[in-house]
């Protein structure tokens, strides 16, 4: 049985509509309609609601021997590495402390458990310095997806100084003006405004630390 046609009976067990799980997942029913009919595929993230709120495990919308990478929608630059395993590039390092310049190429990848991911294309940056510490340890390997805005209160990668320097600061917004916070108290925030511009390029999410 196709993903599409799991998804319509696990729904039409649980007496919802398209419009109703549309509703839960937060997306318009015509991208559940395109599910059911086999035209795309679900993100993972999407599927472990699904997941939770049919009680079934992830696995039951996979075939038996299926690569769950296939059946799912794939950032871009993430590449295949096992059935449950995707490989995410090291971009370079990012300053917790002064800004430093952010290779263009990668260096390197880390493979992760494609469960444990969220949607969107995804990146590895690596801390250098204190300035966000104890939140974020010098050396440790921070998870950044990509995207042009956060929240209030948000850590953030950012580019500054004419887009050529990145670092790696808190989020806070008052009126036109962006103050980049340093999560250690020894550091100084970075004022950001119409003077000194600076471009959000994603949302920290997580990070790790090799022993």
């Amino acid at each position: 049985m196709k993903v599409g046609q799991k998804i319509k009976a696990l729904r039409k067990e649980k007496g919802l509509t398209q419009q109703d799980l549309a509703k839960i997942l937060k997306l318009a029913p015509t991208a559940v309609s395109a599910w059911e009919r086999d035209a795309n595929k679900p993100m993972m993230d999407k599927i472990a609601v699904m997941s939770e709120l049919f009680g079934v495990p992830v696995t039951h919308f996979f075939d038996v021997g299926e690569n769950p990478i296939s059946i799912v929608s794939e950032p871009s630059n993430i590449y295949k590495v096992s059935p449950r395993t995707v490989r995410i590039p090291v971009l370079g390092e990012i300053a917790c402390g002064d800004p430093i310049l952010v290779e263009e190429n990668y260096e390197n990848y880390r493979d992760e458990l494609v469960e444990s991911l969220p949607a969107g294309n995804l990146v590895y940056l690596q801390a250098k310095g204190d300035s966000m510490a104890p939140t974020i340890p010098h050396g440790s390997f921070v998870l950044i997806r990509e995207q042009v805005d956060v929240e209030n209160g948000e850590i953030a990668a950012v580019l500054v100084n004419g887009n050529t320097e990145a670092t790696l600061k808190r989020v806070k917004k008052q009126g036109d003006v962006i103050i980049l916070m340093p999560d250690n108290s020894a550091h100084e925030p970075i004022l950001i405004d119409k003077n000194n511009p600076a471009k959000i390029i994603g949302k920290a999410i997580r990070f790790t630390q090799d022993l």
